[in-house]
C-alpha cells in the first residue's frame, strides 16, 4: 500500500539550499581511463559504502570512485 503524502502551503522549517554539484547521468556514463591503486580505508567506511551500494544495486568501489571524481572536479573549477 502506498503512503499518501500530504502537502501544505505552510512553512517547512529551517532549510538550507545548497548548490547542485552532482554530475548528470550523461557525465556518469562517460568511460574514462582508470588507474588501479591500493588504498586502506576504515572498516566503518567500507561497511557504509557496501551497505549503500547494496541498496542501490551497484558496486561499492564504483561509488567511492565516483565520489572522488566529483570531489576532484569541484576542486579543479
Amino acid at each position: 500500500m502506498k503512503k499518501t503524502i500530504n502537502y501544505t502551503d505552510g512553512e517547512i522549517g529551517n532549510i538550507k539550499i545548497i548548490e547542485d554539484f552532482l554530475p548528470t547521468p550523461e557525465e556518469l556514463a562517460l568511460k574514462e581511463d582508470n588507474t588501479k591503486i591500493t588504498i586502506s580505508l576504515t572498516t566503518e567506511t567500507v561497511d557504509f559504502f557496501k551497505a549503500e551500494a547494496k541498496k542501490h544495486h551497484t558496486q561499492y568501489q564504483k561509488m567511492i570512485r565516483n565520489l572522488l571524481d566529483v570531489y576532484v572536479e569541484k576542486q579543479l573549477h
